[in-house]
Order: C-alpha cells, then structure tokens, then sequence
C-alpha cells in the first residue's frame, strides 16, 4: 500500500476538482451546493481559503496513516457544521420556530444575516464535505468514509434532531411529546463517540469491501439477459438516473478541464 502522504497543493487540487464535477454533472443536491460555491469568484474564495483551513491538518501529516485519521476527523467536522441547514430543510421549520432556532445557534445576531450567514456555511461545508469522501475514495482508499461514515451522520441527524427539537418545545404539550426523546440524548452522545472512536482506529482498507453496489457492479464476463416489458417505476428511474450520472462522471474525469480557480489567494504551499 502507497505510503507516502499527500502534498498541500494536490489536496486542494483533487478537491477543486470534485467541485468542479459535482457542478457539472453530480446529482441535484451535489449540484445546489457545488453551484453556490462557483457561482461568483468572491464565493469560490471565500470556499477556498475555508477548505484550504481544513486541510492544513491533514497535510500537515507526515505519513498517509495519519493523513487518513486527520481526513476522517474533518469529515466528522464537516458533518457537525452542515446538520442545523438540514434539520431546517428536513423538518421544514418556518415562522416563529424558525427565529427561535437560529436564536438559539445565533444568539442575538441579525435574524436577516444569520440565515444568509447560514445558507452560505452550508454550502461551503457541503462541498468540502463531497471532497472529503472524495479525496479518501479516489487518493487514500479508505472506506471508512464510505459506509462507516453514512452511519455515523445518521445518528448524528438523530441526535441533532432530537436537540433542536427540544430546545424549540415551549408549551407543556410539546415538552411532554419531546421528554422521552430528551431522555435519549446521552445515550445516542454515548452512541456517537463510541462511533467516532471506532472509526478514526479503523484500519485503512478499500471500500470494495464495504458497497454492495461495487460487487455487483458489470464485468466484461457479465452475460446480458432479454430485456422484459415492464411498466416504469419511480426505483428504475432512478437507477437510470444514477447510472447516467456514472457515465458522465467518467466522460468528465477521461476529459479532466483545468481546475477552475477564478482567482489565486496565496494560501498554497
């Protein structure tokens, strides 16, 4: 296994690169988020410097070993930062609660700015998030932020869930409904550090050994069956969908453009 660890210059690289792909042809929602952070130099900035940040640690490592935990503890990092945009598009929070929320994230900052403040940190973190799973797929071969990691971001949405769910019940209706709930909370906190712990002491290993959909991915072996007519259903569709996205990725990584950089920040070594 390649154990020389990566250079500052060619995370950053990769990383501009998945942006890039995910404007271009990823699937929508990799598409909202990448197309924020490219659709004006300042914001493409303004994302560069931030990702340029969380990569310092990892490298800064001297060994890929050690450059692989620093990627998992960032993504970890990434999921944190990115859940209070989700928990609002997920629950669909409006009106009072809305301003309650983000009083309780904000304080008493502008309620105006702290949601624009708030859609541009999403954005940002979602991007840097796709390249953190990138950079350890395509670069370090990890597959602990494969699988391992979807696990961990659903307990982590469950317990955010759960959270801000309780900070915003104000009557004695809805404070009866979310006891229960607030009396898992150091139970799934326990849940999710053991599961940090596990997964930051997880051996570095190929997600070939994780994701069902690459063992049952075609080879040149593979014996094509007659197509039956079937009335078309939403799952087809999809797995359509995504298999067309496949091919557009490899037609936009077999034709790499150069790595869109609108403007240079001087944070490169």
């Amino acid at each position: 296994m390649l154990m020389q660890a990566y250079k500052h210059a060619r995370l950053m690289e990769e990383s501009e690169f998945r942006v890039e792909m995910a404007a271009r042809c990823g699937p929508p929602e990799e598409m909202l988020v990448a197309g924020r952070v490219l659709e004006h130099p300042s914001a493409f900035r303004r994302w560069e410097a931030e990702h340029d940040r969380l990569m310092r640690p990892v490298s800064g490592q001297a060994r890929l070993a050690r450059q692989v935990v620093a990627l998992r503890s960032t993504a970890f990092t990434l999921v944190h930062r990115k859940a209070m945009f989700e928990y609002l598009r997920d629950r669909r929070v409006t009106g009072a609660n809305r301003h309650k929320l983000f009083a309780l994230f904000y304080g008493a900052r502008d309620y105006a700015n702290s949601v624009v403040a708030e859609h541009g940190n999403y954005a940002r973190c979602g991007s840097s998030f796709l390249c953190t799973r990138y950079l350890a797929q395509q670069l370090m071969r990890d597959a602990a932020l494969a699988e391992p990691l979807q696990l961990y971001e659903q307990w982590y949405t469950e317990y955010f869930r759960i959270f801000c769910d309780v900070g915003l019940a104000e009557t004695d209706e809805e404070r009866q409904a979310v006891a229960p709930l607030e009396a898992l909370k150091p139970l799934l906190k326990h849940k999710l550090a053991e599961a940090r712990r596990t997964i930051l002491t997880m051996p570095q290993s190929q997600a070939t050994n994780w994701r069902e959909a690459e063992i049952r991915r075609a080879t040149g072996e593979t014996q094509k069956l007659r197509v039956l007519h079937m009335e078309p259903n939403p799952e087809a569709a999809a797995l359509t969908a995504a298999r067309q996205r496949a091919q557009d990725y490899q037609e936009f990584v077999a034709n790499r453009p150069p790595t869109r950089r609108p403007a240079s920040n001087g944070t490169r070594s």
